[in-house]
């Protein structure tokens, strides 16, 4: 069987985004992968971003990733928040609209751990399903005064070496949770787990099953 992504084109608050599709034969759920600062770069190509789309494509999901507003070749400006999280938000209705009933994965890395957070409460705000949230090296000062979900299964990978995200607020950020979650600490390991991408996937890989 071929593994590899379609692109694609959805309609977006702000234009059209570009998205990379993988449609999965009899998917046994939906992974949303969202990427990083795309102000620092950051690409639906990036390639901590690509371990998570191959991890999820491996459990069997359906998987979308695709560019925010102003990145490649999606259309407007960069908003650096609300404006990303909006365009999470009409990426997830479009890959619903091609599964529907599926359960739902959501995945960010750094600031699109900050946009998938976001997502993910006001899913559980207007009563929507999620099944899991997995935030690795996720830009929790950026969610501050954000309404989390707690509802949902969580896991928060961080580096311990992480040269861009201080890994003492991520170990803050989950202290201050109400609700059970896991945090995966990732010896010698920096923000875009250079020689650690098998390890992310080995980490992330059970908890998809």
């Amino acid at each position: 069987m071929l593994k590899r992504e379609n692109p694609i084109s959805i309609e977006g608050p702000a234009g059209v985004l570009e998205g990379l599709h993988f449609d999965q034969p009899e998917a046994c759920g939906l992974a949303l992968i969202c990427h990083p600062n795309p102000v620092k770069g950051g690409t639906m190509l990036n390639k901590v971003v690509s371990t998570l789309q191959r991890t999820a494509r491996d459990a069997g999901y359906a998987t979308l990733r695709f560019n925010f507003r102003g990145v490649g070749g999606s259309a407007g400006h960069h908003d650096m928040h609300t404006g990303e999280v909006d365009d999470a938000e009409a990426a997830l209705r479009w890959f619903q609209a091609q599964h529907p009933g599926l359960p739902l994965t959501l995945l960010g890395f750094s600031f699109g751990g900050f946009v998938a957070a976001a997502l993910a409460g006001r899913l559980e705000a207007r009563g929507e399903a999620l099944e899991r949230l997995v935030l690795v090296a996720p830009a929790v000062s950026r969610l501050v005064d954000q309404p989390l979900a707690e509802r949902c299964k969580l896991t928060i990978i961080q580096p311990d070496d992480d040269e861009v995200i201080d890994p003492a607020s991520v170990h803050v950020f989950s202290a201050g949770l109400q609700h059970p979650h896991e945090l995966l600490k990732v010896a010698e390991c920096g923000h875009f787990f250079h020689g650690k991408l098998v390890e992310l996937k080995e980490l992330v890989a059970p908890r998809l099953g």
